[in-house]
């Protein structure tokens, strides 16, 4: 049997400049304004008969605002980043430029004492290929952007280096379809939301 997996990218709890690595901030005045503007085209992926999402306060407050009741599920948890936690990119280079760029050069690094880039791929693949086939062949998860890079960059078994040119927008709707080592991108005609520049 296939499998078809929506991701649903969390919105967003401040601007893309003051984004945090491990950011546990609630939704934004922002993130709920957009919410509210695209529901309606997100909706129908509540009929999926497994829904999950990342255990961040945006990811669950996004699947609850969308009508989901989402299951937390831990392995969608975004990257450890260690002592660069709740800290931004521009933070993290202020403070140990080296180690940044040697994190972001290698996929196995853990300048920062938390988990390697290659390491989250993993964690993050391993939970979409262990997905209960006999329970529902329709599956949506709500997650942080990274999330949802790490899955793609899984998926479709691309070099590590890749996940750096996914670019994963506010409550953007991905899809992937197969089942365990056999995942394809999907896309469907359409939008399910208005588009943003």
């Amino acid at each position: 049997m296939s499998l078809r997996v929506t991701f649903v990218a969390a919105a967003r709890s401040s601007s893309l400049l003051a984004e945090r690595f491990q950011d546990d901030r609630p939704l934004g005045q922002a993130g709920w304004d957009e919410v509210q503007s695209v529901a309606y085209g997100l909706l129908p992926l509540a009929a999926a008969e497994l829904r999950y999402c990342s255990p961040t306060p945006r990811s669950r407050a996004t699947g609850d605002a969308l009508g989901y009741a989402p299951l937390v599920q831990l392995a969608l948890r975004d990257c450890d980043m260690g002592r660069w936690g709740g800290l931004t990119l521009g933070e993290a280079m202020a403070r140990e430029p080296d180690a940044v760029d040697v994190w972001l050069a290698d996929p196995r690094a853990t300048p920062h004492g938390g988990e390697s880039l290659l390491g989250f791929i993993g964690r993050v693949g391993g939970w979409l290929d262990t997905r209960p086939v006999d329970d529902g062949d329709r599956i949506v998860a709500v997650a942080e952007p990274s999330v949802i890079r790490a899955a793609l960059v899984y998926a479709l078994k691309a070099p590590p280096s890749m996940y750096w040119n996914i670019d994963v927008r506010p409550l953007s709707a991905t899809t992937v379809t197969g089942r365990a080592g056999r995942w394809n991108l999907r896309f469907d005609a359409g939008s399910t939301q208005r588009s943003r520049a």
